[in-house]
């Protein structure tokens, strides 16, 4: 086989794995989106004992067959691409290691279902048959008000820690062991239970000042909960309006192309070559 027939071949590939706007590429997609849908599904009716004592024999075959339909994309995907290496250590390519490989562990030790939870990671693999990764941009506005709000909020959690702390020992010197308080820690547990409005029930106060305490942290439970809702919401206009008030800039269309280089997407419509590394993209 020739070297022009090679790289037809893989460039062929690299066209159904990585495009998405070519009908090849998106009933590649469609058919990747089912399988992992369906991966997820039997992980969960595993988890059922009576079902999987039930079902145990259908459950088996069917993940073998999904995990070594996952292996043969793992291995065309490193095969396609002319630095391997880039897709294997890039963070969908380790999320593709870690989903596929439990079963074969399994299969050389036996019995360790732990790692079957690691096949649930093929849900990550959703956001880049979607191409979801490009929406997220919103995310970056969120990201920058907690970073911006974060000493508002160290603040107000130690404030809220010292609360907990001082109505804790109160509660332990009121309420006592008869009542389940039996040490200061076992009281600013109840406290901060009581304080998040989570209330456990599983210690309870029984005098009246304990009670009427106890109606005071649940009052203040509430008005606790909105306030660094509150900060974070204002830091986030914040970075929304900012973002607003610079100049606009001419729209670009992207497309879905990737390089086979770098693996890098998102490149400008009718581009020739890549803008990360230079490599000429395939037509």
């Amino acid at each position: 086989m020739s070297n022009t027939s090679k790289t037809n071949w893989k460039s062929k590939l690299h066209d159904i794995i990585y495009e998405a706007d070519t009908p090849a590429g998106k009933l590649f997609d469609v058919i990747l989106l089912i399988a992992i849908i369906a991966s997820i599904i039997l992980v969960m009716l595993e988890s059922i004992k009576s079902f999987d004592n039930k079902y145990h024999n259908f459950l088996n075959i069917s993940e073998w067959i999904i995990t070594i339909l996952f292996s043969l994309e793992y291995i065309a995907r490193i095969i396609t691409v002319k630095k391997p290496l880039n897709y294997v250590f890039s963070f969908y390519g380790i999320i593709d290691l870690l989903s596929t490989i439990p079963k074969y562990i399994s299969l050389l030790f036996g019995g360790i279902h732990a790692l079957a939870a690691l096949r649930a990671l093929r849900l990550l693999r959703i956001f880049r048959i979607l191409k979801l990764a490009r929406y997220l941009g919103a995310s970056n506005h969120l990201a920058a008000a907690l970073k911006s709000s974060r000493a508002k909020i160290s603040v107000f959690l130690f404030a809220v820690l010292i609360l907990c702390i001082i109505f804790g020992t109160l509660m332990y010197l009121i309420e006592g062991e008869v009542s389940g308080f039996t040490s200061i820690p076992v009281s600013v547990y109840w406290c901060i239970v009581t304080l998040t409005t989570v209330g456990f029930g599983d210690i309870a106060p029984v005098t009246p000042l304990g009670q009427f305490i106890a109606a005071i942290i649940m009052v203040l439970g509430y008005g606790i909960i909105a306030v660094p809702t509150g900060i974070v919401s204002a830091e986030y206009t914040s970075q929304t309006n900012s973002g607003k008030q610079k100049p606009n800039k001419p729209e670009i269309n992207l497309n879905s192309q990737s390089c086979e280089n770098c693996l890098a997407e998102n490149h400008k419509d009718k581009a020739d070559y890549c803008y990360n590394c230079g490599e000429k993209l395939y037509s």
